[in-house]
């Protein structure tokens, strides 16, 4: 493709010297590490590096031209644009042949529930014998094949490429609150856009709720002309997001309205059974995961597959064996019978989820094992103790996760949190593993120990037992057991 049929893409572009050629351009870059001969790199200011900074590292590499945001000569054509961060997205889009266009796209934020509704709606869908990509925080699949994730939503680039290279009819994202507001979806388009919850999370990066929201809405500036919005009007957010989308004239399915899709009848003693109420049809539905939050996210999903044309049967059956996610409310059971849990839980929301959802099952006694990570939003760690200290029996605090926080600072921190907030239950056992070989010792029958942060993350530091998970820990004390005759 020339550079002069990429660069049309671009509305705010400024004067182009393309002097007597217009090369060919092989592909596009944001990282002056991965230009080839006739790349063209956009330079990005980022948040620790600057992208113009290696500009001149990327023509020694190969690139064709250059995209930036400052005022500059070269010997190869360079474009001058208002924002490098939007202009990657379109000039991706325009790259990889608007690749959204070949697909029907979900898109989810919110604060809980995009993972679990993520794979939910994938699981639904090839239930019903369609074809479906994922990209989200558990990992990125794409024609089948799974790969690591870089973020929760990929860069703006990432994501083109994803979609050009997917042959599925259907592609579900989880959609961030930093990926909107920094512009990474800029070129994407999507069929659905569903907003799940807003709780308190990542103020040291929106600073305040409403700020938050109002990240959050922009996945409906992505929508196809086409498109629709699903809201949970089960949370007051949710309600404020459908009253504004409302005044927007946009097209809107709403679950928790009458006269659209509700809940009724919640059982959730041993199993999750609801009536999901839709146009004056009941349908029961039986869902593996325990807890409220879980019944919302099936619902969302249904309602969704609903509109898609699938069969209500058939989603029936699917949500009956949905097999769970990797480090979302993933259990292992004790010698004795109790019930520990790994999941990702890191919101004040989110324990509460977690936690109620064991005395609901009747937990006997409810241990919990967390931390927070270190530089992040520091204004939520008080509400989460004290959420935890309401639920639990016992929960301990671990220092991971430090990022540019030391481990000393940490500790100290949740020394102060303990004695201010955890209501004499609390106890700061820093090492993560011992704690939870310190739980596991002291589980009885009946117990819930929910061990919450990180789901499936691998640990960013060593600690004494030879694990590199939750999970792992769990699978060794569980080994070690067995070969000392526990078990």
């Amino acid at each position: 493709m020339r550079l002069s049929q990429v660069m049309k893409c671009l509305k705010d572009s400024g004067e182009m010297d393309l002097f007597t050629n217009d090369p060919e351009i092989t592909g596009i870059e944001m990282d002056s590490r991965h230009v080839g001969k006739g790349s063209l790199f956009v330079a990005i200011k980022g948040f620790q590096a600057d992208g113009h900074s290696f500009i001149e590292q990327a023509v020694k590499n190969g690139a064709a031209a250059v995209v930036g945001e400052e005022d500059l000569q070269m010997d190869i054509p360079y474009i001058r644009v208002a924002d490098s961060r939007t202009s990657l997205g379109k000039l991706a889009s325009c790259f990889y042949s608007h690749p959204s266009k070949e697909h029907k796209i979900v898109g989810i934020t919110g604060t809980n529930g995009k993972t679990t509704t993520s794979y939910i709606l994938k699981h639904i869908l090839e239930t019903a014998g369609r074809t479906c990509s994922l990209l989200g925080t558990v990992s990125y699949v794409i024609n089948n094949k799974v790969y690591k994730p870089t973020n929760t939503t990929p860069d703006a680039l990432q994501i083109q490429k994803m979609l050009s290279e997917s042959m599925d009819e259907f592609v579900v994202m989880e959609i961030s609150s930093h990926a909107l507001e920094q512009s990474r979806t800029e070129g994407l388009q999507i069929d659905y856009g569903l907003f799940t919850n807003l709780a308190h999370d990542h103020l040291d990066y929106h600073k305040n709720m409403d700020s938050y929201f109002n990240d959050k809405k922009k996945i409906y500036s992505l929508l196809k002309k086409e498109g629709k919005a699903v809201v949970n009007l089960y949370n007051s957010w949710g309600e404020k997001m459908a009253e504004d989308l409302q005044k927007e004239n946009l097209p809107l399915m709403m679950l928790g309205d009458e006269n659209c899709c509700s809940i009724e009848d919640v059982q959730l003693n041993g199993k999750t059974v609801f009536i999901l109420k839709m146009n004056d049809k009941r349908y029961k539905i039986k869902f593996p995961l325990p807890g409220y939050h879980n019944v919302y996210n099936a619902a969302m999903a249904f309602l969704t597959g609903m509109d898609m044309g699938l069969d209500p049967d058939d989603m029936i059956k699917s949500l009956a064996s949905f097999p769970g996610i990797p480090g979302r409310f993933e259990t292992i059971t004790h010698p004795t019978g109790a019930k520990f849990v790994v999941d990702y839980a890191h919101t004040k929301d989110a324990f509460e989820y977690c936690l109620e959802t064991a005395r609901q099952q009747g937990a006997d006694r409810i241990f919990h094992i967390y931390g927070f990570r270190g530089g992040r939003d520091q204004s939520k760690r008080e509400e989460m103790i004290k959420v935890s200290a309401r639920y639990s029996n016992q929960f301990y605090l671990t220092a991971d996760d430090l990022n540019d926080e030391t481990e000393e600072k940490m500790i100290g921190e949740l020394h102060w949190l303990n004695e201010q907030f955890g209501n004499g239950k609390g106890q700061v056992i820093a090492d993560r593993t011992l704690a939870i070989q310190k739980a596991w010792q002291q589980a009885k029958k009946n117990d819930w120990i929910f061990i919450t942060g990180k789901g499936p993350e691998s640990y960013k530091k060593p600690f004494k037992l030879p694990a590199e998970s939750d999970l792992e820990t769990l699978k060794f004390l569980q080994e070690s057991g067995r070969h000392q005759g526990v078990i």
